[in-house]
């Protein structure tokens, strides 16, 4: 994780200019990876932003915030303000539960690249269902709300683009048959499964973009969602994803308002901060989830490039409307 970033501008500075800027930096780089080599979760500073209006409950992915350890990244959450670290295995959720916070969506269970093989490829269909049936069980235990549920790749292999592809429509029944099965004990569990829609334009990045993705069309699915007719089965809206597939955010919120069980954020393009080098009008955004009455979580789920604290707690500001 690179925590520090040279402006362009860097090399025109005058010397003592670069000097306080190389001083400044050091240090956030060492505040960055506090307790990383001990393995202790040092606590937040305190200047950084804190949530104070309550209207949006934030959250904070993990995966992206590696090698910061579960604890260490809870920590400067909560100290933020946020209310939950999410797509976190059952092991780390009473770590969670120790400093008062939430997972407020789990990971679906899968051993490998969970968003690869879905519930459209009756190759990888009964495993998922298995696999996330049992997480279910393992969230409503535990009052975790939601967990993460993918249509898969396209491919009939998903390892293999050259293997032949499955059909939209196709694609769409299955996953709508999977869901519906998987909707069954969802609803008894009283756990929301959250289908998410991601882009498939950038290449970059095995996490930027998901070329080969089923479900890179917002429509397609929320009309998985609307066939399976459950109220426990809902659309994660990540609004990088959409961005780049769609755009015209606001009116999409609006559109799906009564569809949308998650939300995801991160910069476009690049996935980076949620800051004034990126296209999306985030307070806009968020504005208008509160119009809609969203209750759940907003997840921050952006890749750092400078210190991750820092970022996280721009994400934070930017997105306490």
């Amino acid at each position: 994780m690179n925590t520090t970033q040279t402006p362009q501008s860097f090399a025109g500075t005058p010397l003592s200019n670069r000097r306080l800027f190389l001083k400044r930096t050091t240090t956030l780089a060492a505040a960055a990876v506090g307790g990383l080599r001990t393995g202790r979760a040092d606590p937040a500073p305190p200047d950084l932003y804190q949530a104070r209006n309550g209207r949006i409950q934030q959250s904070v992915v993990h995966w992206c915030f590696k090698p910061m350890t579960v604890e260490q990244l809870v920590v400067h959450a909560s100290a933020m303000g946020c209310k939950s670290v999410e797509l976190v295995a059952p092991e780390d959720w009473p770590t969670l539960k120790k400093h008062g916070l939430t997972c407020a969506i789990a990971p679906n269970g899968m051993p490998k690249t969970p968003f690869v093989y879905g519930f459209n490829n009756p190759r990888y269909a009964p495993e998922v269902l298995d696999r996330m049936t049992k997480r279910v069980g393992e969230c409503r235990d535990a009052g975790v709300p939601s967990v993460i549920a993918f249509t898969g790749y396209r491919w009939k292999d998903a390892d293999d683009p050259k293997s032949g592809e499955i059909g939209r429509d196709e694609g769409m029944a299955n996953c709508v048959k999977n869901l519906k099965e998987l909707a069954r004990t969802a609803e008894k569990a009283g756990v929301t499964v959250c289908l998410e829609h991601l882009n498939t334009r950038d290449s970059s990045h095995p996490m930027k973009g998901h070329p080969g993705y089923q479900g890179d069309d917002l429509d397609y699915c929320a009309d998985i969602v609307r066939k399976v007719g459950s109220p426990r089965v809902k659309l994660l809206f990540d609004v990088y994803h959409v961005q780049i597939m769609h755009g015209d955010l606001v009116r999409r919120i609006d559109q799906l308002k009564d569809l949308i069980g998650h939300v995801h954020t991160a910069g476009n393009p690049g996935r980076g901060e949620l800051d004034a080098a990126q296209e999306i009008a985030y307070p806009a955004v968020m504005r208008k989830l509160v119009e809609v009455k969203y209750a759940g979580h907003v997840g921050h789920e952006f890749i750092p490039t400078r210190n991750p604290r820092e970022g996280l707690a721009e994400a934070v500001r930017v997105c306490d409307v």
